[in-house]
């Protein structure tokens, strides 16, 4: 009963896509690593700004934590990094007593962390091509499937920004029935200037107006596209930045004794496997420390979606927006991971094309809402996620 349920709402859902979306069209989407929502406002950024005049322009929240792996994999999979399992850059696994880092290839690289569908698994199953440069997940074999055409992250040579958008535009230009429906394109800043120049910069307002550049180039590549009416094209990022500073710091070893912990890791959030009879010792301390929200893992804030999966240590700590809770600062002049709620963590969104409106600013919505807008925009059936069509749907035509 229930599958004949779920074939009867994929058959209702195709033919209501069918109805309000009768032509296919292709779909572009691009994440500028780190891109918050107001650097438009504080550098100039006039591609991004006439794309917000022809099209849609809004403020997107992130997932908790606001950081980059878990990020762009929720935006590929429609999942909180809760339910996903890309819980953190750096996570304790638990299960197999190891530790999964985004810079330590072998773990990195093993679909076994990475649950759920990303939407280019969605769409090749539904007979969709793909093509994928750079984004979190595509070079790893979930399911036992890549997009289409893909480039490996450690591949040689490491490609720069412009020949990024000069190999998707390959893919774009091939014949239709090799032509990809869904291309996503990652460029890692300025993530990486934030992070050492701080957002407000000389050097970061470089970058960020380089970005905006390379924007205008993409946009104006796929114009010279033969069916350049048929694309639809999306700007956006994974999380916002933050200043930070060493005198914002609550010290680890001013709190915790080494024997009432299994193991502490990752940064903002921190998650820490106690030792059983030390969990109401390390949460009573922590409590009196300024500056950081303290949990017990069943008593985390039901807004911030975190909480249920395995991967996450039974306290977890919290740093206040700015500050750190560590035992070596960053060398860093700018952070993220802090909560959604708070406007340094939120990001940029943009987007142009047919089945967008013109010049409309859009209320706010989740980063879990992209996967079922390109399910919509490709015409194929989503996954159950933890997105919501019905909070994004009014950028539509």
């Amino acid at each position: 009963m229930r599958k004949l349920m779920m074939l009867a709402f994929s058959a209702l859902f195709l033919l209501s896509l069918n109805a309000a979306n009768p032509k296919k069209h292709y779909t572009v989407i691009v994440s500028l690593d780190g891109f918050r929502w107001d650097y438009p406002a504080m550098y100039r950024t006039p591609n991004l700004d006439r794309m917000a005049a022809d099209g849609v322009k809004a403020v997107m929240l992130p997932s908790y934590p606001a950081s980059t792996f878990p990020n762009h994999y929720t935006l590929a999979t429609g999942l909180v990094p809760d339910h996903h399992g890309i819980i953190n850059n750096t996570f304790w696994d638990a299960k197999n007593k190891r530790q999964y880092s985004m810079g330590d290839s072998v773990t990195r690289n093993n679909p076994e962390y990475y649950l759920g569908e990303p939407i280019w698994i969605t769409a090749q199953k539904q007979g969709i091509k793909t093509g994928n440069m750079y984004w979190v997940g595509a070079d790893i074999a979930i399911k036992n499937n890549h997009p289409t055409y893909y480039r490996p992250w450690n591949a040689k040579p490491f490609l720069s920004f412009e020949q990024r958008i000069d190999t998707v535009l390959t893919w774009l230009q091939k014949p239709e029935e090799e032509r990809p429906g869904l291309v996503m394109l990652y460029f890692e800043e300025p993530d990486g200037s934030g992070h050492h120049n701080g957002l407000r910069s000389s050097q970061t307002g470089a970058v960020v107006q380089r970005m905006d550049s390379l924007m205008g180039v993409l946009r104006k590549k796929i114009e010279a596209l033969p069916f350049a009416g048929d694309v639809n094209l999306i700007v956006t990022s994974d999380h916002g930045m933050t200043d930070i500073s060493a005198e914002r710091v609550v010290n680890i070893n001013d709190y915790l004794k080494p024997e009432w912990c299994e193991v502490v890791d990752g940064r903002t959030p921190t998650s820490i496997f106690s030792k059983p009879e030390y969990r109401d010792s390390i949460y009573n301390t922590l409590k009196k420390a300024a500056h950081i929200n303290v949990w017990k893992k069943e008593e985390i804030p039901a807004e911030l979606h975190y909480g249920s999966s395995d991967r996450i240590g039974d306290i977890v700590v919290a740093p206040e927006l700015g500050w750190q809770f560590t035992d070596v600062a960053r060398d860093t002049k700018g952070a993220h991971g802090y909560f959604p709620q708070s406007p340094d963590m939120q990001v940029m969104f943009r987007a142009i094309g047919p089945d967008f409106k013109t010049g409309y600013t859009a209320k706010g919505f989740v980063n879990v809402d992209i996967y079922p807008l390109l399910s919509y925009l490709l015409q194929i059936v989503p996954e159950k996620t933890d997105g919501q069509f019905e909070r994004i749907r009014d950028i539509l035509r």
